[in-house]
């Protein structure tokens, strides 16, 4: 099984309402356990009358409970269409790569299988009215079973209002940044704080990709790591997670004697049509460019949007600014280093932070005052050695404004340093 199963899930619409299902199954079967008992001990006391009031009280129940059933189906379906249409607007509206946050996002998912597990509990307790009224013959009275479906029915209902209010949060782009961010910043957390230390030996062997084509989501570390040590070798991912591989692709390659056997690289390779966060380290940047792009444009022209990316695009380089990148090595429980993972380098992520909406911020004071800002504002965190790529895209900036904006005082302008933009 795969180390990061649980992410690959979070990516699924389909495993949290397939478990609830599974779930109000056993518990409905719990309920009508203890129905039973319940009437079978008040029998065995001869407790008759006490049988012929829970009858009634059932029978009066049966009326919500059918009521419940019809009007769950119309809850599902108000549910599915207010989640298509914040699909829908926040693709258009920032990027399509930002579908990816409503569907791991845990309130949409539990509220539609709370919906379809209350529909699903109604229609088994509707099973269990036997219309027999005689105490003595009863063989269960769906009392629990009631209550339980009334009890669901109010976790609906209270869900509802979470959802609604969840959705309209993630329609508005300071919390849809804010969450790229948090899921960046969680895959920064995870990464090894040392360096790779020595060069590893000779390279002695590559190991080619056998499975379909698509993007490198992420790789078993653990499985790799363990699999690396029993050989007594190295090993080192060829592609970074984010590229795009085809069958007969390297992906790893084989330092210091004869690679592991297929079975134990087995299921270490997770492949998949787009990336994720769980290990890619520059998807959070990516996004948050695409965002700014998208804002940029001439159909949408909002350079605020795309400042409030500029937050965060220095927020996250300010955290890497002293971080090792390039590569990265995972150890083994001795501390000998066993799996070497490219990942992007200083210059990578400053080109992907800054490049593109630098091109095309030209003509927007607000956002190349930002722009002029937080390059001034990296160059005072980052160490002597990373201030490079940082003067190449302010001195890039400055060339770029002084072609395309004729006035002296314009320019002056467009190449102060605010931290708002225009503040």
């Amino acid at each position: 099984m795969l180390s990061p199963l649980r992410e690959h899930l979070r990516d699924t619409f389909w495993f949290a309402p397939s478990a609830a299902l599974v779930l109000v199954y056993v518990l409905w079967q719990l309920a009508y356990w203890l129905d039973t008992a319940i009437v079978d001990e008040l029998q065995r006391q001869r407790e008759y009358d006490a049988v012929s009031e829970l009858i009634g009280v059932v029978d009066d129940l049966k009326t919500v409970i059918t009521t419940v059933s019809s009007a769950m189906m119309t809850f599902i379906g108000v549910v599915f269409s207010i989640s298509l249409v914040a699909v829908q607007m926040a693709s258009g509206q920032f990027t399509p790569r930002v579908v990816r946050i409503f569907v791991r996002s845990r309130i949409t998912k539990l509220t539609f299988a709370v919906f379809l597990a209350t529909f699903a509990l109604s229609l088994l307790v509707l099973t269990s009215y036997s219309g027999v009224t005689d105490p003595k013959l009863v063989d269960s009275v769906p009392i629990a079973q009631s209550l339980l479906t009334i009890g669901m029915v109010t976790l609906s209902l209270l869900l509802f209002i979470a959802y609604v209010n969840a959705t309209l949060r993630l329609m508005r782009v300071g919390h849809v940044v804010d969450r790229i961010t948090a899921e960046a910043f969680r895959v920064v957390q995870k990464m090894p704080q040392g360096g790779v230390g020595e060069e590893p030996a000779a390279e002695s062997g590559q190991i080619g990709h056998s499975g379909r084509a698509g993007v490198l989501r992420d790789v078993n570390i653990a499985r790799l790591v363990r699999a690396a040590r029993r050989q007594g070798v190295v090993l080192r991912l060829i592609p970074r997670i984010g590229d795009f591989v085809v069958p007969g692709t390297p992906v790893l390659a084989v330092h210091g004697g004869r690679a592991p056997s297929r079975g134990a690289l087995g299921y270490t390779v997770s492949v998949g049509v787009e990336r994720t966060f769980h290990q890619d380290l520059g998807f959070g940047l990516r996004q948050l460019c695409d965002i700014a792009l998208r804002a940029l444009s001439p159909a949408v022209n909002d350079p605020t949007t795309a400042v409030q990316c500029l937050d965060r695009i220095v927020q996250l380089l300010a955290e890497l600014a002293h971080r090792p990148l390039g590569a990265v090595g995972h150890r083994d429980r001795r501390g000998a280093v066993r799996l070497v993972q490219p990942v992007p380098s200083w210059e990578d992520l400053v080109d992907l932070g800054f490049t593109e909406i630098r091109i095309y911020a030209v003509g927007s004071p607000q956002v190349t005052r930002r722009i002029v800002a937080a390059l001034d504002e990296l160059l005072r965190l980052a160490p002597e050695q990373r201030r490079p790529p940082l003067l190449r895209h302010r001195a890039l900036l400055v060339h770029a404004v002084e072609r395309d904006v004729p006035e002296a005082a314009e320019r002056a302008f467009a190449l102060e340093a605010d931290r708002q933009g225009i503040g």
